[in-house]
């Protein structure tokens, strides 16, 4: 797909994170911290679904443990919209030697070496944009992404992600063909598996033991395939320092025939990341259903 040219908005904020991408990334992460504390302190829509989610899932810790990690939670997104300045805004050889270490590359290399294509599932925690970055720089790479509402942004995005060869295919049918034809073709491809689908296209699954609409998108090209599935993300060092990347086995069922089984096992994968680097995940996004009531604060 040949995405439309930068409108000249775009193109100011592009500039503007190639400029604020000069800075280190110790000096991005404590501006982007500041942010989130002001957020955080101001209340409004990210502190409010951040509050919702975490007494929701973290229902046996206090009310007081909950507002802390809620606090860090928004910390941390207000570094990883910081930090899209020294991804997005340098050279990738700059932005990969950012990580400092991989975990599970084992499994990695196992996989590509299987030469029966690879799904990784990639969660809204750390610096997903990096992980794009380091699989590009590894393999041949297709991701899936979903067109942003404002429209202007698309071209900002593809130009960003594209800075390395990655096939880029939105979320609609014939994005969906190429994951398959990639995937038959022994390649890779990278999915966000706790993306909230859209009506009508998820099963209701467990995650962190509360019912959330959950993709079937994944499952069904792990199941009709045969591709390996793994877990992966990059994890934001203190005092920024750099990232750590993992890898992690997808748990067992992430590929049955059965959706509500499957998309179970594909939210396990998501809390097996996000139990590594807890206030790194996306506590912001709303991935629970309105009707959820809330747990009486202990």
């Amino acid at each position: 797909m040949n995405a439309p040219s930068m409108s000249w908005p775009a193109r100011l904020l592009y500039g503007s994170l190639w400029i604020a991408g000069r800075l280190p990334l110790s000096v991005l992460h404590a501006l982007g911290a500041a942010l989130g504390g002001v957020s955080w302190w101001i209340g409004g829509t990210a502190r409010r679904i951040a509050e919702r989610n975490l007494s929701l899932v973290l229902t046996q810790k206090s009310a007081e443990s909950r507002q802390r990690l809620g606090r860090e939670a928004l910390v941390e997104t207000g570094k990883a919209l910081a930090e899209t300045a020294k991804i997005w805004g340098n050279r990738p050889d700059t932005a990969l030697a950012l990580v400092r270490e991989v975990r599970g590359q084992a499994l990695f290399d196992a996989a590509l070496a299987a030469g029966r294509g690879l799904i990784v599932a990639a969660p809204h925690l750390g610096c997903w944009e990096l992980l794009n970055y380091w699989l590009a720089a590894h393999t041949p790479l297709a991701i899936l992404y979903r067109a942003p509402r404002l429209a202007a942004m698309e071209p900002l995005l593809r130009k960003a992600r594209g800075a390395l060869p990655v096939e880029q295919v939105r979320a609609e049918g014939a994005g969906v063909r190429t994951l398959y034809r990639r995937l038959g073709a022994g390649g890779v491809v990278g999915i966000l598996p706790d993306q909230r689908p859209r009506h009508g296209e998820g099963v209701p699954a467990p995650f962190f033991g509360v019912p959330a609409q959950t993709m079937v998108l994944l499952p069904r090209l792990a199941e009709r395939t045969g591709a390996s599935v793994l877990f992966s993300f990059v994890e934001r060092l203190p005092r920024g320092a750099g990232y750590r990347l993992h890898f992690l086995p997808a748990p067992a069922g992430v590929a049955d025939a059965d959706l509500e089984v499957a998309c179970a096992a594909l939210n396990r994968g998501v809390e097996d990341c996000v139990r590594l680097a807890f206030a790194q995940y996306q506590w912001t996004y709303k991935r629970f259903p309105a009707e959820l009531s809330l747990p009486t604060a202990p």
